[in-house]
């Protein structure tokens, strides 16, 4: 009767999950069972029994003709233990991760036999030494456990720990066999917006060929909107293949409802450009139609608008651009070192200063103004005028000196003042006359204000002196960099996130700029798509539209040791899912990277490390690479990643595809 019961409640369980993904594990115990039977043991996927068991780490023991029999246990590979008897029992497994091989009871004991072996020279080993000899042991982690969701039957559910730990000798371990690894792999990814970005690969030695390169490794594009996901790794492994697999996932997920936009800071111009020499189609070519590429210089075959910037309208960022690029060029006079230490306040911060301390920095921002004027650098001077700099006249470009200085400084030069100064040309001439004066007349009373105070200070005498130079070329020698400025600039921006709205996938080719003219553009983006965004979250108009950034040399914009957690890009770590801002953000070491987005990052995709230090730092903020690290460094071949995502609940060792460039969603468009 109670074998009855029994074979009934086995029934009854079967039943139950016949329709859930864990019945494959029913199929391949049963299909194990009967080649066990038949003693085909070439066939046999069992590896070994259980020695050692805990909630964390298990120890297993095997023999060699169990590995041969499975192609190899590497470290890394994935074992399934199961009970011997399930009886009773709702179906599971628990899943383990070989880390290493241990020792057996009776390791010394077969140490001093291999000893004496070879010390005899022995060239044949009898029936029974050999059977002693090909036992081992090998350490697991134990990962968790897959099993049916007690509330629907039909639904796979994965626990990081186990509801049990019984005698070991209860248990069988098994290398799991391609349906299983399949479940194993991609089991706990959310079923929608999937895309397969590798196939399974335990192990970098390919001297044996084993089923699991076979296996696909999908992810849901749904795990990377509005999340954080970083690219650790060394150059020219494979980190920027794996955004470019990122980036088409989502646009093949969106195509046809466009709900997601994307922005990629395109350093080097890979994702804009093809590179047939390579052998690389870019983002770009691959998805025409739903990308717009802005570049800095216009490729040959590269269709694109141009991306400008307006050095009038933001003094600070752009006196500093041409200091990086007057270096770059080897510009070294001691007036150009001069102008290029110049620190100018934005116009922003102008404004806003009460009307008593507005006129020196007015003057400061006007001075530079007068210097991009006289290199050439075209403006739109009613855009300069309604920026709020004109604090007493709208239709003038005064700098206010008062009128004794003026006239000093005009009969010096046996010149009449100007009467009203209302274009740039005037204040040019206006502040040459200034500059001339001050060479010449350096200790004048009238350079001194009621007040006391020098009518210029060291800033303000290192851009006159660079307007009007006693020698050399002065604003000439900026002439060069006009290539870079469009008075329209600034418009760009609002184009930029009017197709982000849209879902397009902009492409900002940075390739030929300096590092400050990236962090320029970094930034001035970064902060119009953060308040966009956020002024979209406090109308409740976000929906379900997202915008996902891809940031490649990430340690400059997120550097560790940071403390100003307001500025745009913390607030992307802090924030950015609220506002539906997702990043991909790539560099080498994770040590280089703030802890704060560190420990925000939902997803991970991680190279070749070669530092102990940098595999530290990984696994201290994630601890699912606890115990991978010796992996991560040996590794070095280009796109063997290991990846963490919000849907899986433990590493996977994957292969990343190579980014093809004709898709099925390209093709229907």
């Amino acid at each position: 009767m109670g074998q009855f019961a029994s074979s009934l409640t086995s029934l009854v369980n079967k039943t139950a999950t016949q329709d859930n993904p864990l019945f494959v594990l029913r199929n391949f115990l049963d299909h194990q069972d009967n080649l066990e039977r038949a003693r085909q043991t070439d066939e046999w996927r069992f590896v070994g029994y259980v020695l050692e068991l805990g909630y964390d780490t298990a120890k297993i023991i095997t023999s060699d003709p169990y590995k041969i029999a499975v192609g190899g246990i590497p470290r890394g590979s994935f074992l399934i233990m199961t009970p011997n008897n399930p009886g009773n029992l709702s179906l599971h497994f628990t899943l383990l991760r070989v880390t290493g091989v241990t020792t057996t009871p009776l390791s010394n004991q077969v140490q001093q036999t291999y000893f004496e072996l070879h010390k005899k020279s022995m060239p044949e080993l009898d029936v029974w030494t050999q059977g002693e000899l090909q036992w081992g042991a090998l350490e697991c982690d134990v990962l968790g456990m897959f099993y049916a969701d007690p509330t629907d039957q039909k639904r796979l559910s994965f626990s990081g720990d186990v509801n049990n730990v019984v005698s070991a000798h209860r248990y069988r371990v098994y290398s799991p066999d391609d349906e299983l690894l399949k479940l194993i792999v991609n089991g706990t990814v959310k079923p929608e917006q999937r895309f397969e970005i590798g196939a399974l690969r335990t192990m970098e030695c390919q001297l044996t060929s084993t089923s699991t390169n076979a296996i696909p490794v999908n992810i849901s594009m749904r795990d990377f909107k509005g999340c954080r996901t970083s690219m650790f790794g060394k150059t020219r492994l494979g980190k920027s293949n794996v955004v470019k697999l990122i980036a088409q996932g989502m646009l093949e997920a969106t195509a046809n409802d466009n709900s997601v936009g994307q922005l990629i800071f395109d350093i080097n111009g890979e994702y804009a450009n093809d590179n047939p020499q390579d052998g690389n189609r870019s983002i770009r070519s691959a998805f025409e139609a739903r990308c717009e590429v802005y570049a800095l210089t216009k490729r040959p075959n590269t269709p694109s608008k141009p991306l400008r910037l307006n050095f009038y309208e933001q003094p600070e960022s752009c006196i500093e651009i041409l200091a990086s690029m007057l270096q770059q060029d080897n510009k070294v006079s001691n007036y150009i070192r001069s102008f290029a230490s110049v620190k100018l306040p934005s116009i922003e911060s102008v404004v806003s200063l009460p009307d008593s301390d507005k006129t020196r920095s007015i003057r400061k921002v006007q001075l530079y103004w007068a210097i991009l004027k006289k290199a050439g650098f075209e403006a739109e001077e009613f855009r300069l005028k309604e920026k709020g700099l004109i604090s007493r006249n709208a239709k003038h470009f005064d700098p206010h000196f008062n009128q004794k200085l003026r006239t000093a400084a005009y009969s010096a030069v046996n010149r009449a003042p100007i009467a009203s100064i209302t274009n740039l040309d005037e204040l040019v001439s206006e502040f040459e006359v200034m500059a001339k004066f001050l060479r010449e007349n350096p200790s004048h009373p009238e350079l001194t204000s009621s007040s006391g105070k020098p009518m210029f200070d060291p800033d303000d005498q290192a851009l006159l002196e660079f307007l009007a130079p006693n020698s050399g070329s002065g604003p000439s020698i900026l002439r060069t960099y006009k290539e870079y400025h469009s008075p329209y600039a600034g418009d760009f921006i609002s184009e930029i996130l009017s197709l982000l709205d849209t879902g397009k996938t902009v492409i900002l080719d940075l390739g030929n700029a300096t590092d400050a003219i990236r962090r320029y553009f970094s930034e001035i983006l970064s902060k119009s798509i953060f308040n966009h965004q956020e002024k979209k979250f406090v109308n409740n108009e976000l929906r379900n539209h997202y915008i996902q950034l891809y940031f490649e040399e990430a340690h400059n914009l997120f550097p560790p040791n940071e403390k100003d957690l307001t500025g745009v890009y913390a607030r992307f770590a802090k924030e950015g899912a609220k506002f539906h801002i997702g990043m991909v953000y790539s560099t080498q070491s994770p040590s280089t990277i703030n802890k704060e987005l560190l420990a925000q990052t939902e997803n991970f995709f991680i190279g070749h490390l070669s530092s102990v230090d940098e595999t530290r730092a990984l696994s201290r903020v994630q601890v699912a690479f606890g115990g991978l690290e010796e992996d991560i460094m040996k590794a070095k071949t280009p796109g063997y990643m290991r990846m963490l995502t919000m849907s899986h609940r433990f590493v996977i060792p994957l292969q990343a595809k190579r980014f093809e460039a004709i898709t099925s969603v390209q093709l229907s468009m």
